[in-house]
């Protein structure tokens, strides 16, 4: 975008213009006119980098304090761009971290996007068609730790993994008969000395209940 007396126009972000930066402080908010010309890309992470952003015009107002910034008969790159690229599970991010001189559309049919991880994850418009590794995400997981004590009749060993094991079946089992999610999964929790269950003093606690009913 640039100005022509204040008025609006859209062009080619290839095309070198200067940029107006925006510098928020608060709720003071400065635009700064950068006397180098660059992509709008380039421009928007110029700006990024040592303000706040590409400017933003919110109203006539700030309009008008971008027009002043500006010497006669320049039309400087300001932040509102058309964006085409949508996200597959519909959300309406405007979040976007392209590597430099990305999306190029190359071959002319680059309509999809892989992270270049050798390059802090920036971004690539490939062909949708070509055969890559992908990233999936669902929802949230969450994880609860429960204490367990158990009477031990037949004194099984309750570290030894078989039992472990057999247990978490059974466990599982009953949390299914309550109606909870098959996917939901169980694991032993390990103490400091690298065993799950330990014997249970009964003096100890016996002189706990008295601490208690004190």
């Amino acid at each position: 975008m640039g100005y022509d007396e204040g008025l609006w126009y859209d062009d080619d972000c290839d095309i070198g213009r200067y940029p107006v930066c925006v510098d928020v402080r608060g709720s003071n908010v400065t635009f700064v006119f950068i006397n180098t010309r660059m992509t709008w890309t380039k421009a928007r992470s110029y700006c990024r980098d040592h303000y706040t952003d590409l400017a933003s015009v919110r109203n006539m107002a700030e309009n008008q304090k971008v027009q002043e910034v500006i010497p006669g008969g320049e039309y400087p790159w300001i932040g509102l761009f058309r964006d085409t690229w949508k996200w597959s599970d519909g959300s309406t991010s405007s979040f976007s971290f392209w590597k430099n001189g990305q999306p190029d559309n190359k071959n002319g049919n680059e309509a999809c996007v892989a992270a270049d991880f050798s390059q802090s994850g920036t971004w690539e418009d490939w062909p949708c068609d070509m055969e890559r590794a992908f990233i999936c995400y669902g929802p949230v997981v969450s994880k609860k730790v429960m204490k367990v004590k158990f009477e031990n009749k037949k004194n099984l060993d309750l570290n030894d993994p078989a039992v472990m094991e057999a247990m978490l079946k059974q466990l599982k089992q009953k949390l299914r008969d309550q109606g909870l999610d098959d996917n939901i999964k169980l694991s032993w929790r390990k103490q400091a000395d690298g065993k799950v269950f330990h014997k249970e003093d009964k003096k100890t606690n016996k002189r706990r209940r008295k601490r208690d009913e004190l």
